[in-house]
């Protein structure tokens, strides 16, 4: 509105001083009138280029009726002998009108083009946002496929592995009360009874792995009793490493809807993950706050971090970093956090630690609390 001011004060301003240049100007100075007529359409030219075809044809009628008294009056008004400057105003009009025509053109074309800007901005992003969902779907896809052909072997593993295991064990076991501590053979029977019990965790955390996630009762659980389980069961295991496990206080208030018994387990395999990374003198961190309609967890250890290759696979089925690890331990904690409509997080940066960060739905703004109550 104060730009539109503007330019009409500026175009009333070129008219007045125009026109007082003819009426204050003697006659006999015809060569300077020639040159203010040419004066006229300079604000012609420019309200027809600010404001399209009303404000030049508009502005070409002001002039028309400030630069015609001067005409009859002052000139004297005879049609014939002043016929070049009735022509003159006549011109007024057309370059107005023109002008005007032209610049209106061009600025509706001008919005024509934003608008087609704005849609192809707009249907960029959408495709993009598509992109994104069809990339994510795919993904799904791939773990349902891995997860699929996980359960097609399970059956076989558990009936053609973990029964002979079984068997290979209590063999072991006899055969090692026959021979002393200190003797070799001693030695290699409890390296072969460590091993069949590692190869007997990787049946069952491949066999959970494979299975369908169970609807459960969903019931609150509160987060501050379930995080201080999981560093009560992993507190001598942080000692024997030699890292100090923190927990900071949790409001008691701070709950989640889930299955206690398997958020334990997605808890207890971060930490488990966290303490292993951890060398000595190190620490790993626990501590929980509502952000939200979500409540956070995160499990900060000072470990040796990793890099992005790394931390682009580490919920794969099968991928690990640890000679003796599974790759199993983090593919069941995503699956049950995401049965429990949360997400997990991994941030990571090599020789500054990592932190899993997992988000789970609050109790208390669920949506269910009133209904689990009542129940």
């Amino acid at each position: 509105m104060t730009s539109s001011r503007v330019r009409v004060a500026i175009l009333s301003a070129a008219i007045v001083a125009t026109s007082l240049l003819h009426y204050l100007t003697p006659l006999h100075l015809h060569y300077l009138h020639d040159i203010y007529q040419r004066f006229y359409y300079l604000p012609i030219i420019l309200a027809a280029l600010w404001f399209g075809l009303r404000g030049g044809l508009g502005c070409a009628i002001v002039v028309s009726i400030a630069y015609a008294p001067h005409i009859l009056f002052q000139w004297g008004g005879h049609m014939v002998m002043e016929m070049e400057k009735y022509l003159e105003i006549v011109l007024y009009n057309i370059v107005g009108c023109l002008t005007g025509l032209l610049s209106q053109r061009e600025r509706e074309r001008s919005v024509e083009l934003q608008k087609t800007a704005a849609g192809l901005e707009e249907s960029y992003r959408k495709l993009q946002r598509q992109s994104e969902q069809i990339i994510a779907i795919e993904e799904q896809l791939r773990r349902s496929e891995k997860l699929s052909t996980l359960g097609e072997m399970a059956a076989v593993l558990a009936h053609e592995i973990r029964n002979p295991l079984g068997s290979i064990r209590g063999t072991a076991e006899i055969l090692k009360d026959d021979y002393h501590p200190g003797d070799p053979k001693h030695e290699f029977i409890e390296i072969q009874i460590k091993e069949t019990e590692r190869l007997n965790r990787v049946v069952e955390e491949f066999l959970r792995m494979a299975q369908p996630q169970q609807k459960t009762e969903m019931e609150r659980t509160p987060l501050g009793e379930e995080l201080a389980t999981i560093v009560t069961l992993t507190a001598a295991d942080a000692r024997e490493r030699g890292v100090v496990l923190t927990l900071t206080p949790t409001d008691k208030d701070l709950a989640v809807r889930g299955d206690g018994e398997k958020l334990r387990q997605a808890f207890l395999n971060i930490v488990i993950n966290a303490l292993q990374s951890t060398p000595a003198g190190g620490d790993v961190a626990i501590n929980a706050s509502r952000s939200g309609s979500m409540c956070e967890i995160r499990f900060s250890d000072s470990g040796a971090g990793m890099d992005g290759e790394t931390l682009g696979r580490i919920f794969d089925p099968f991928f690990t970093t640890k000679p003796d690890g599974t790759g199993l331990g983090l593919a069941i904690t995503r699956k049950i956090i995401e049965g429990h409509g949360g997400t997990i997080a991994v941030e990571s940066r090599v020789g500054k630690g990592t932190t899993v960060i997992v988000r789970l739905p609050d109790f208390l703004n669920s949506g269910a609390a009133e209904s689990t109550l009542h129940r």
